[in-house]
């Protein structure tokens, strides 16, 4: 039987350098022990506390769930990003993905996210620095700026997402910029727009900074994004109607009765119409409150003459025009003509 390794100093916590380790009378040999991580030259993770850079267990997650899988990556990179920000290069910051993870956005595809190599930039004229595991961009002075999350210098949410137009395609730079300006509610239902991260002209600023990768793109995406979008699924239900000949709809419509009393808050709405669309994830279906909380609204809906549209998941992935057809058949029904 083996015998355990011995002991790491004390002061050391979860991730730590070696230079460190070794500071404190750990040796060479104790830090390739087996019960020790590397996931960068330098730097060692406990195995026990630390995430792997690869979605540990992925077959057995829940992939049709996007929220788990979404939040798996998330744990994978800022993991990583805990342990890398140990031997960060002075002057550098987190983009791409690993700026997602820090600014609490979605990923278009999460397994990447968790996989691919961490992505950091580097003003000019500071040079790109190497190391396996790191993706280093060198960007040019007035094309990004930083903030700090979490501890970790990242680029600013619209530096983020300007960043994102070398390797993202039009439809996705819309889902991350409707993330990205949203503005939130709190558990009462009222309006933040201070949580707001950014807005469409800070976008827009980004977008003129300068000759940056991608612009053309990053151009075609700004006009589709909007401010009331609260998830990627809801981003996909309108994006679904772009070309269906069906008006554009209000999001984050507050509906409320003729003495303005709020009946509730609907994901999109065409108030002309008296139709509301409800998007549903799992949870409406899981938790009981929210079960409870959906019949009660679409019951006050109902007393006004509201008709509600309740769209899942698997109306608007794949991408098969269910959706659409529901939203249409209210509208017509409602006396709407094309």
């Amino acid at each position: 039987m083996p015998r355990p390794p011995a002991p790491l100093p004390d002061d050391l916590g979860a991730s730590f350098r070696v230079t460190r380790a070794t500071s404190l009378g750990a040796t060479r040999g104790r830090l390739t022990a087996r019960d020790l991580h590397a996931p960068f030259r330098g730097v060692r993770t406990r195995v026990a506390s630390q995430e792997s850079s690869h979605l540990a267990g992925l077959d057995d997650l829940d992939v049709t769930t996007p929220q788990r899988l979404d939040d798996a990556a998330r744990r994978a990179l800022l993991s990583r990003i805990e342990a890398h920000a140990l031997v960060l290069p002075t002057g550098g910051f987190y983009i791409g993905d690993a700026a997602l993870a820090l600014l609490g956005l979605p990923f278009v595809d999460p397994v990447r996210a968790a996989e691919h190599d961490l992505e950091m930039g580097v003003f000019t004229p500071q040079r790109a620095s190497r190391r396996t595991g790191v993706d280093c961009v060198q960007i040019r002075e007035g094309l990004a700026h930083t903030t700090q999350r979490g501890g970790f210098p990242v680029a600013t949410p619209a530096s983020v997402w300007a960043l994102l137009g070398r390797r993202m395609e039009v439809r996705d730079l819309v889902r991350i910029g409707d993330a990205i300006v949203r503005v939130p509610r709190d558990e009462r239902g009222r309006r933040r727009p201070e949580h707001q991260l950014a807005t469409p002209a800070q976008l827009t600023a980004a977008i003129e900074a300068g000759r940056r990768l991608g612009a053309a793109r990053l151009r075609a995406a700004l006009p589709l994004v909007r401010t009331g979008s609260m998830s990627v699924l809801e981003t996909d239900w309108r994006l679904g109607l772009v070309g269906s000949g069906l008006p554009e709809p209000l999001l984050d419509v507050e509906v409320r009765d003729a003495r303005g009393r709020l009946l509730g808050i609907s994901d999109g709405a065409f108030p002309e119409f008296r139709v509301a669309v409800e998007i549903e994830g799992d949870h409406h279906r899981t938790t009981r409150r929210q079960w409870t909380r959906d019949l009660d609204k679409y019951a006050a809906y109902a007393a006004i003459g509201w008709d509600v549209v309740r769209i899942a998941s698997s109306h608007i992935r794949p991408a098969r025009g269910a959706d659409v057809q529901l939203v249409r058949n209210a509208l017509v029904r409602r006396g709407w003509v094309q």
